[in-house]
């Protein structure tokens, strides 16, 4: 039996530009992440919110894929959710509702931001990316499947709910539901994987794919039963170990020419669109509700529009001055100052 051939290890230690850190230097509050036999693993820890991602959790997520970037003996990086209900649903719609809709709605830009920095750190590491889906697979969480190289799904089982059967796992798009627009990684990779016929169905219908048609429709590679998943994702990370680190990197960069130029020339426009609908009334019917638990008449918004109302400006143009304060720009439905109350005039308007 032929002896395996091994690189010979460096007489000459290069300085080291770069240093990796041990998981345990990092203080994480949101996510898990170990390294181990040349594999990273990141974790989105929010279980008790179906692990979906605030602010702090896309900023420690960025740290981990950095720290995994720069770690030569790093070949593969797995992304998971904690626990087996959910893989991750998105952004924390609460601190949208609280922050953005009910706050400053220009936040969003910002918040996008660093968004796509998570994003651009895993998609650019130059490692091999497994996304282990352990549970439900909804929104924003499925533009982090589509940002892996390789998706393994745990499949579902069939329960009744309402006189309905429906699976306990499963793949989902919400923007329009939500009064939101998914403009981060579906409308851009979704064509590109599922074709466009199929990506309008996703992303218009908002109706959930159970884990064999995601694998028939180009979503997942592989499906496995919930016991095999660690087994079987492991089982695909130590193939890819067996590839040279070089020729993974720059495959990878021809692979993701198109989805890169895709994403890099729309992603200033889907922050633009997103931070001003996030001002408007339908992120605030939309996400309220949300997190409310109260559902929305979709249809009252219809009815609203072919009564005459504006969705873009709600209580119509800015063209009231305050008598009193001297404020101007107030809405023209308005009958008082919102500034100092005093009553405006609106006779000659």
């Amino acid at each position: 039996m032929s002896e395996d051939m091994k690189f010979p290890t460096p007489r000459r230690k290069a300085p080291a530009l770069f240093k990796p850190k041990d998981p345990s230097e990092f203080d994480f509050k949101f996510i898990k992440y170990e390294k181990g036999d040349g594999i990273a693993r990141v974790t989105i820890n929010r279980p008790q919110l179906y692990n979906s991602y605030n602010l702090e959790t896309l900023q420690e997520m960025t740290e981990a894929f950095d720290d995994a970037t720069i770690d030569n003996r790093i070949g593969v990086i797995i992304l998971r959710g904690e626990g087996d209900k959910a893989f991750c649903t998105g952004g924390d719609v609460k601190e949208y509702a609280e922050y953005m809709v009910q706050g400053k709605s220009q936040d969003m830009w910002a918040w996008m931001n660093f968004f796509v920095r998570a994003h651009d750190a895993l998609r650019n590491c130059g490692k091999i990316t497994i996304a282990a889906l352990n549970g439900i697979v909804v929104g924003g969480g499925n533009e982090w499947n589509l940002s892996c190289d390789i998706a393994i799904m745990a499949d579902a089982e069939w329960v009744e709910k309402k006189g309905v059967m429906v699976p306990t796992r499963y793949i989902k798009q919400v923007g329009t539901q939500v009064g939101s627009i998914a403009a981060g990684g579906a409308t851009q990779y979704l064509p590109l994987v599922v074709g466009l016929r199929r990506a309008k169905e996703i992303l218009l219908f908002n109706r959930p794919i159970p884990p064999q048609q995601a694998k028939e429709w180009g979503l997942v590679n592989e499906v496995v039963p919930y016991d095999q998943l660690d087994a079987t994702v492991d089982k695909w990370a130590h193939d890819a170990l067996n590839q040279f680190p070089g020729g993974i990197r720059s495959t990878r960069e021809q692979l993701n020419f198109l989805p890169n130029l895709i994403w890099g020339s729309t992603m200033g426009l889907a922050k633009d669109t997103l931070t001003r609908n996030m001002g408007g009334v339908e992120s605030y019917f939309g996400m309220v509700g949300f997190s409310q638990k109260r559902p929305v008449d979709h249809d009252s918004i219809r009815c609203a529009m072919a009564d005459g109302a504006d969705m873009e400006n709600l209580f119509g143009p800015y063209i009231h001055k305050c008598p009193s304060c001297g404020v101007e720009g107030l809405p023209l439905d308005f009958d008082y100052c919102g500034f100092c109350a005093a009553k405006l005039e609106t006779e000659n308007v």
